[in-house]
C-alpha cells in the first residue's frame, strides 16, 4: 500500500513540474497588450540554447506587466536582465535545457491611454 501511495505522489509531482513561466506585474486588469512575440530555438544535441528578447516602448509608456509562458513545458528558464515593471523597457534572457528546444510566448503589457 505504501508503494502505491509513493508511486502516486511521485507521478503527481512529476506531472506538476511543468515549465518555468514568468508572470510579473498586472497582466489582467486595465492594461493593454503592447507587444506579443514568440521566441523559438530548435534543439541542438548536448548544447543549451540561449535567446534574448528586447522591448522598448516607442512612446515611453511604463510597463505594467510581463508574461512569458513556456510552450514546451520544459525545464527552461527565463530571467529579466534589465528594466521590467515600472520601466519603459525590458530585456529577457531565455535558456533551454541541455539538448532541448526553446519555445516561449511573450506578452508585454502597458497602461492604456485615456484621452
Amino acid at each position: 500500500m505504501r508503494a502505491i501511495i509513493l508511486l502516486f505522489v511521485l507521478t503527481i509531482s512529476l506531472y506538476c513540474a511543468d515549465g518555468d513561466h514568468l508572470v510579473v506585474g498586472n497582466v489582467a486588469d486595465r492594461v493593454v497588450l503592447a507587444d506579443h512575440a514568440t521566441a523559438e530555438y530548435n534543439a541542438f544535441p548536448f548544447m543549451k540554447r540561449v535567446k534574448y528578447y528586447f522591448f522598448s516602448s516607442p512612446d515611453n509608456k511604463k510597463i505594467q506587466g510581463i508574461q512569458v509562458l513556456d510552450n514546451l513545458h520544459s525545464k527552461a528558464s527565463v530571467n529579466i536582465t534589465a528594466g521590467g515593471v515600472g520601466h519603459s523597457f525590458v530585456n529577457l534572457r531565455m535558456k533551454s535545457e541541455r539538448g532541448k528546444g526553446l519555445s516561449y510566448d511573450i506578452g508585454i503589457y502597458v497602461s492604456p491611454d485615456f484621452q
